[in-house]
């Protein structure tokens, strides 16, 4: 594993945390954000997240 490879899957973990919390924010009725940017959040992380995870591991298997 490379560095780049380190970071993205780091990007990846953060998104899917990022997403997760999200919904249940979203799913407790009144998100401390509000709902529009938290939903706004969700709607960024889980694309953000599976890009970062399939940008690591094209990475990870060019530098094998």
């Amino acid at each position: 594993m490379t560095p780049k490879s380190g970071v993205l899957l780091a990007g990846s973990c953060i998104a899917a945390i990022a997403a997760v919390g999200s919904i249940f924010e979203l799913s407790s009725g009144e998100p401390e954000l509000g709902t529009l940017l938290t939903g706004g959040i969700l709607a960024l992380s889980i694309p953000v997240g599976i890009l970062c995870f399939l940008a690591a591991v094209k990475d990870a298997r060019a530098n094998q």
